[in-house]
């Protein structure tokens, strides 16, 4: 995987859609209704994937781009919790609660925010209300290690987390003032020593690069800062800086930002860095240990990437409660609303507080399910799909085909009548060699600033 050639990169680089677990230039639309997406739950017999999205936080950290309710009242939480477990009361009627439960993700916000009882609340009323858990359950939280004590690790320990995401970021203090969050090494050592005392096996770390003031220097030394916590897992994710969508984000001075070139240097030493430690890349923005069960989908083809990030739980039907929160099926994708008085009144009138959503069509689920392929395993098995899908793959796709052709010259992907595979430096253009899959990406080729850039 080190074997990646920069100037290239550079070069086949450009603005695109950041896809996470959808083609983001496909929009939602209201053609999906409340009605239809209710006959989905009501009919769906796929094992659940639950998020749980708690919104609330005491500060902006000015870099996040996630949807999120700042507040320093406790009776806002108090009353949002008796809002999510009428929520999940509404959905029991739409869907089979004995479905079986193999993935439970609590993000934000700044899930810790909240005090350990009443954690602890949640989780419970979940499993009451959805009783049936495999055994071998993915359960994680996302944390800010600035608001994470032993009450609340007891929690988790209780109720079999098994995977916890620190946040991060960066570790340099003149980087941290300027995007909001002050953090020392030491409060995130604390917290990482809190959780393997519980036993938490898996431990994520979130780093970004492209922040203001960030160089390769002080990059650098984050990096071995972070190496010498020994995470298990570590999410290395381009900042997007996307100020039209996210007021805070103005805050930045852009002559602060780092060049595409230094983060294109930034980037390729972080790969070097934790391949020479023992981790491996995953994917366009993961590293692992080589004992990590993600190697072991990718050597079946079988890595997934849902908005949690790469995944073993592929197949799932994922249901999102709380504000904001996004639902998955195979054929739809689902959103509640972002305003909390909408939120509150949809309950309260004892319905699901769905705002929009999207159904998919023979070819979206067809392209969906390309797409993610090369996403999650940078290889496409053509007979595979057209077995699938009972399609012939060259003339179905045939115009990406085509459009594939400047990446086989540049040698960034290898295309044979059975296979299309990505090579090392194609990993980090993933998003780029995805495109011409994507039959809604020419509609908004004239309007690019909807997405953050590649690099």
């Amino acid at each position: 995987m080190s074997q990646i050639d920069l100037e290239k990169f550079s070069k086949y680089s450009k603005p695109g859609p950041r896809y996470t677990s959808y083609p983001t230039a496909l929009e939602f639309d209201d053609k999906f209704n409340y009605d239809r997406y209710i006959q989905y739950l009501e009919n769906g017999a796929e094992k659940i994937s639950i998020y749980i999205h708690l919104p609330f936080c005491r500060s902006a950290c000015y870099f996040c781009g996630c949807n999120v309710v700042f507040t320093s009242k406790e009776s806002k939480l108090s009353d949002y919790i008796k809002y999510l477990k009428k929520e999940i009361d509404i959905l029991t009627q739409h869907i089979d609660s004995e479905r079986e439960v193999i993935q439970f993700h609590f993000g934000g916000g700044t899930p810790t925010f909240y005090k350990d009882y009443e954690l602890d609340e949640i989780i419970s009323y979940v499993k009451e209300k959805f009783p049936r858990w495999s055994l071998h359950a993915e359960v994680s939280v996302e944390i800010d290690p600035r608001f994470f004590n032993e009450d609340q690790m007891k929690v988790f320990k209780k109720h079999n987390f098994t995977r916890i995401s620190f946040g991060v970021q960066d570790f340099d203090p003149k980087v941290q003032k300027e995007i909001h969050r002050i953090q020392p090494y030491d409060i995130t050592k604390s917290a990482v020593d809190l959780a393997r005392k519980y036993g938490i096996e898996s431990i994520n770390m979130d780093l970004i690069y492209g922040l203001p003031y960030q160089t390769f220097e002080s990059f650098s030394k984050t990096l071995e800062e972070a190496f010498s916590i020994e995470p298990n897992r570590l999410a290395v994710f381009n900042y997007a800086h996307v100020p039209w969508l996210k007021k805070t984000m103005r805050k930045f001075d852009e002559t602060t930002l780092p060049s595409p070139d230094v983060k294109l240097k930034i980037f390729q030493h972080t790969i070097n860095f934790f391949e020479s430690k023992g981790y491996k890349m995953v994917g366009m923005d993961h590293f692992a240990k080589p004992d990590d069960e993600l190697f072991a989908a990718i050597a079946k083809g079988e890595l997934h990437r849902n908005f949690q990030g790469y995944t073993t739980k592929g197949g799932s039907n994922l249901i999102g409660i709380g504000l904001t929160s996004i639902g998955e099926g195979g054929r739809y994708y689902a959103q509640n609303t972002k305003n909390m008085k909408d939120y509150e009144e949809a309950i309260d009138s004892a319905k699901l507080p769905f705002e929009k959503g999207l159904e998919l069509n023979d070819d979206d689920f067809l392209r969906k399910a390309v797409i993610m392929e090369l996403m999650a395993n940078f290889s496409i098995d053509i007979k595979r799909v057209e077995q699938d899908h009972k399609i012939n793959f060259k003339e179905y796709f045939g115009d990406a085909l085509e459009a594939l052709e400047e990446f086989v010259n540049g040698d960034l992907i290898t295309m044979t009548d059975e296979k299309i595979s990505v090579s090392p430096t194609g990993t980090l253009l993933i998003r780029n060699i995805a495109m011409p899959f994507d039959a809604y990406m020419g509609k908004y080729s004239k309007s690019e600033k909807s997405f953050s850039k590649t690099v």
